[in-house]
């Protein structure tokens, strides 16, 4: 079963990369290092998934706003 996520930071390493903390709704942290490239391809990932999402959702607002129309 997926754990919730409670919290995340990501920082600088001296290095040129990043650690990620995530921390779970137990207090559970896991910790990562990722390079640039890889933080770039989590951020696009989302930036997918949520517009998807946005699109999804703009859909049900532009077909309840039909409904209502053709009531009036």
């Amino acid at each position: 079963m997926a754990r919730i996520l409670s919290q995340f930071t990501i920082t600088p390493d001296s290095g040129g990369d990043y650690t990620l903390h995530l921390e779970d709704e137990d207090g559970e942290t896991i910790e990562m290092t990722a390079s640039y490239e890889q933080l770039d391809l989590i951020v696009e990932s989302i930036e997918e998934v949520l517009d998807m999402d946005e699109e999804d959702a703009l859909e049900v607002d532009e077909d309840e706003g039909e409904e209502k129309s053709t009531e009036e």
